[in-house]
């Protein structure tokens, strides 16, 4: 079975099936609008989110900053995700550029890392809550990212949970980690290919180019 990196436009499809601490019912529409706690959730979403996400947005002001909606976000161990993680997150689902995240992102984004959780659980092979060297490759592979050995192990020391030992491999990736090494991979190629205009696997780049494209990644 092939598994594929999930694409936060199809968090935008209705009636997606979640197994993300909660069954996501839909996310409405894909222009955002707050909605205050009085008034509760907007037809056809689910109310055990729509708690969730009051529960979080402690200043009552219908949508998420980066600080609750990083209290939203957790491991399968229960340890909050990386801060960068969750900008990241905000960067692709604050759809309006407000700086936060109403309810109906928040359903989109949902939505998104229960089908990341999905990718994860299957290629974490030995259940131990983080992806490994082999586990990475295997990942990346199937989503059709051929990395040499020395990239894949630069790549698990950059997002590894913690400091690597002088003895041993790294720590691990955790969920949340693993989630932005998989879209910075995705990232960086696809800006790779744009560049790439003969399709020779070569490009060209100014100093102000590169600084540009390693500034846009996640």
């Amino acid at each position: 079975m092939s598994y594929y990196a999930p694409n936060p436009a199809n968090a935008y499809t209705s009636n997606p099936a979640s197994s993300y601490s909660s069954n996501l019912s839909r996310y409405p529409s894909s222009h955002p609008r707050q909605y205050n706690h009085h008034q509760g959730p907007p037809a056809g979403s689910d109310p055990q989110l729509w708690q969730w996400f009051c529960a979080v947005d402690t200043d009552r002001s219908g949508a998420l900053s980066v600080t609750e909606l990083q209290d939203a976000l957790v491991n399968g161990k229960w340890t909050k995700f990386d801060l960068d993680t969750v900008k990241m997150l905000m960067n692709i689902f604050d759809t309006d550029r407000s700086g936060t995240i109403g309810f109906n992102e928040f359903a989109g984004l949902w939505k998104y890392i229960a089908e990341w959780q999905r990718v994860f659980k299957h290629f974490d092979r030995d259940h131990s809550g983080s992806i490994e060297g082999r586990e990475l490759a295997e990942a990346l592979r199937n989503f059709g990212y051929n990395l040499s050995p020395p990239l894949l192990q630069a790549l698990e020391i950059r997002y590894a949970s913690g400091a690597p030992s002088a003895y041993g491999p790294p720590p691990g990736i955790t969920f949340d980690r693993f989630v932005r090494a998989c879209v910075t991979v995705k990232t960086l190629t696809e800006t790779f290919q744009r560049e790439d205009h003969d399709n020779d696997g070569w490009i060209q780049l100014n100093y102000e180019g590169f600084l540009k494209i390693s500034l846009g990644a996640p």
